[in-house]
């Protein structure tokens, strides 16, 4: 898995310290195991088991961390054109066979809040709609089936581009 992952320096940043918490984590975890471990026979030993498996979770976390970390592109959202989707852009769309019109902000991983409708720039959703221009038709292809958004509008920060 060599895909590159756009993210901003700031969702870069914020993956970089949730690492190290991690690996904080991490040591104070590996205490806890060699004072179990210091209690004698493991085989009843609750407390060395749930360590254990505790570290085992926290490892798994951090290699996922690293994995991602090492395919991040940091990505200058200064430099994107402003009349497509893009990373840092946000895009009003209407749902052709419902009606409905969403609104979304395409983040960098690490950046995401699907509360407020901040959805990163890799899931299906915003590839789907990457590089479209206002009045563009998208046709998504997400897990609940396809979906057929036309681009209403697209802002980034202050500036916005309207369809007509």
């Amino acid at each position: 898995m060599d895909e590159r992952i756009p993210v901003t320096q700031a969702g870069y940043e914020k993956l970089c310290r949730e690492l190290r918490e991690l690996e904080d984590q991490l040591a104070e975890v590996t205490k806890r195991v060699a004072a179990a471990r210091e209690e004698g026979d493991l085989r009843e030993n609750a407390e060395y088991h749930g360590a254990r498996e505790t570290q085992g979770l926290v490892m798994a976390k951090i290699n996922y961390l690293r994995d991602k970390i090492a395919r991040c592109e940091i990505v200058d959202p200064s430099r994107i054109p402003r009349d497509r989707v893009a990373l840092g852009c946000t895009v009003t769309v209407r749902d052709l066979d419902k009606g409905f019109v969403e609104r979304y902000t395409l983040v960098g991983v690490g950046e995401e809040d699907y509360d407020l409708d901040r959805i990163p720039v890799n899931s299906p959703l915003a590839k789907g709609l990457l590089g479209k221009r206002v009045g563009e038709i998208a046709e998504v292809d997400v897990p609940a089936g396809l979906r057929r958004l036309e681009i209403v509008e697209l802002a980034y920060d202050d500036e916005s581009v309207m369809g007509g």
